[in-house]
């Protein structure tokens, strides 16, 4: 592609995940010196009139209610997927198959069949030239990926143990109506694909290794919530509340997991601890600017926790933003996951995460269901 060549973005969905892309889409062009530029092309819903403030609102050029029209409209060369799990699938296979660039919030799909028919799909399309990626957008938050560049280049040493924990709270209330995030044939599952799958995605991300089998606990806390129409009758939760694992790393680690909408006070707590033979890391996305370093190494006399502020230019993706100890915050993870793919899409380098991690992390998520269900064994993680 030539310098600061326009590449058309079509967004399906508008809501939380929605703005965040959009956000992201607006800023990235401003903040990072980009060999092609991303021109915010139509958004799509299903209703007319939402969708157009939607898209008066977050800047966006049309408005379509039909996703299929979206893909085939020749002003648009990337479909950014921001809809429940139930329609990534058939959307992001068809964008692929028309040629388009793909982008899809995680999870990757509801279920590893789903995963891989899209991972499949994104194979025969990268062949053509045709890229796609898994928005697992925590991977760009600088301390984490210092924390990763650490962890290669030998800080940690060998690793031997991952702990880590998404929690919040704003399902606690038992009188919050029903939504489609606790609707199995929509979200696919609770906590556990919602908050869960980012832990097992940063932390196969982080130690470079994969989870290769699991023991899982599953619970739903609220098993009927109030309908949102206001009728006064009540609809079947059928996904988990919360979730609890333990897993083995292929490296030799052992690993704990929790992931729970109930955790009263905990508003994002996302925090990971891994630790090693000569160090140890610790990261709380309620404080995102941090990363906690221990190095092993030194004497006793001198030694412990210290904290790293994130905020230097040398620092992952520090080198655009503001002078340091100057944060940053959650939007910014999303203008970092665009920049990296709209980089990639110009030189024709694979993104990361792939359709590939993405369907890892979903093998992973239905071996805790399985393990859950069957409530007395190991589970191996399933993969092709």
């Amino acid at each position: 592609m030539t310098d600061r060549q326009p590449l058309g973005v079509g967004m399906v969905g508008y809501a939380f995940m929605g703005a965040a892309h959009s956000q992201a889409w607006r800023t990235v062009g401003r903040v990072f010196d980009l060999p092609v530029h991303p021109a915010m092309a139509v958004l799509c819903g299903r209703h007319a009139g939402n969708t157009a403030a939607a898209a008066t609102r977050h800047g966006w050029a049309a408005v379509e209610t039909d996703w299929q029209k979206l893909i085939r409209r020749d002003d648009v060369q990337l479909v950014d997927i921001c809809t429940p799990g139930d329609s990534h699938s058939e959307i992001a296979i068809a964008a692929l198959e028309a040629g388009k660039h793909v982008l899809c919030e995680k999870p990757l799909a509801n279920s590893v069949a789903a995963a891989t028919a899209m991972t499949e799909a994104a194979e025969r399309a990268r062949q053509r030239g045709v890229r796609s990626m898994v928005g697992f957008n925590y991977r760009r938050v600088p301390a984490l990926s210092l924390a990763r560049r650490m962890i290669a280049d030998g800080r940690i040493g060998t690793i031997r143990h991952v702990r880590a924990q998404y929690l919040q709270d704003f399902l606690a209330d038992p009188q919050l109506p029903m939504m489609w995030r606790l609707d199995r044939e929509r979200a696919g599952s609770g906590a556990l694909g919602d908050i869960g799958a980012h832990i097992v995605d940063l932390t196969q991300f982080l130690t470079g290794e994969q989870i290769a089998g699991v023991s899982g606990l599953t619970t739903t806390f609220v098993p009927e919530r109030p309908r949102a129409d206001g009728s006064g009758q009540y609809a079947r939760v059928t996904v988990d509340d919360a979730a609890a694992f333990l897993a083995r790393l292929t490296g030799g680690a052992m690993a704990t997991f929790e992931a729970t909408r109930f955790a009263v006070g905990r508003k994002n707590a996302m925090r990971i601890e891994i630790n090693g033979s000569a160090g140890s890391l610790a990261f709380d996305f309620e404080a995102m600017n941090e990363l906690q370093f221990h190095d092993h190494t030194e004497s006793p006399d001198t030694g412990g926790f210290r904290r790293i502020l994130t905020t230097e230019p040398s620092h992952p993706y520090l080198e655009a933003w503001w002078p340091p100890g100057h944060g940053l915050g959650y939007e910014h993870t999303f203008t970092h996951q665009m920049r990296d793919l709209l980089e990639d899409i110009a030189t024709g380098t694979d993104p990361a995460p792939s359709f590939a991690d993405g369907l890892a992390v979903q093998q992973v998520l239905d071996a805790v269901e399985r393990s859950a269900a069957d409530r007395s064994r190991w589970t191996e993680v399933s993969t092709p």
